[in-house]
């Protein structure tokens, strides 16, 4: 190779380096701007949220579910609260039960599949402090149903369910 290509090759390595190098910077650059951007949403996001806690008047449906538990903790409405759990137990009280377990294990001490009308009825008898509506009980069961815990049955118009061995789950 002569030294005219190889000066030649070299200066379009250079060329590209330089070029890549100042790409770069200006991607940093870019990229600066957008972090700060995040930074100030984030920041309002979180002024908004405090002040939607602490002004924010508790819907009606929340204080009858608080007042019919006892007032034993806010319901979660998030995705993880859809079992209807207490999501912060009152001071001196242990946190109750997932009503999601309380099905289960109302379900595992049957071997018939049972409907979700008779399910709410056992636990409201033996759990009175547990007040679900129909609704959030059949939402249990069909979470339970999509996590593999339950399996649902049809019979005519009616939907059974029943628990699923652990050794399947």
């Amino acid at each position: 190779m002569s030294s005219q290509s190889a000066a030649t090759i070299r200066s379009r390595y250079v060329e590209q380096a330089a070029s890549d190098l100042e790409e770069n910077r200006r991607r940093q650059q870019q990229l600066t701007e957008e972090m700060r951007v995040l930074k100030q949403e984030e920041a309002l996001l979180t002024d908004i949220l405090s002040l939607t806690e602490r002004f924010a008047p508790t819907p009606p449906a929340q204080e009858r579910e608080e007042g019919a538990a006892g007032g034993s903790g806010r319901r979660s409405r998030g995705a993880g609260g859809r079992d209807g759990e207490d999501v912060k137990p009152a001071r001196g009280k242990s946190p109750s039960p997932l009503l999601g377990d309380l099905l289960a294990e109302l379900l595992g001490a049957s071997t018939e599949p049972r409907a979700a009308k008779d399910l709410r009825a056992e636990l409201m008898a033996k759990h009175p402090e547990r007040t679900p509506t129909p609704q959030v009980v059949r939402n249990t069961l069909e979470s339970l149903v999509a996590k593999g815990r339950l399996r649902r049955h049809k019979e005519r118009r009616s939907v059974l369910y029943t628990l699923v061995p652990s050794r399947t789950r």
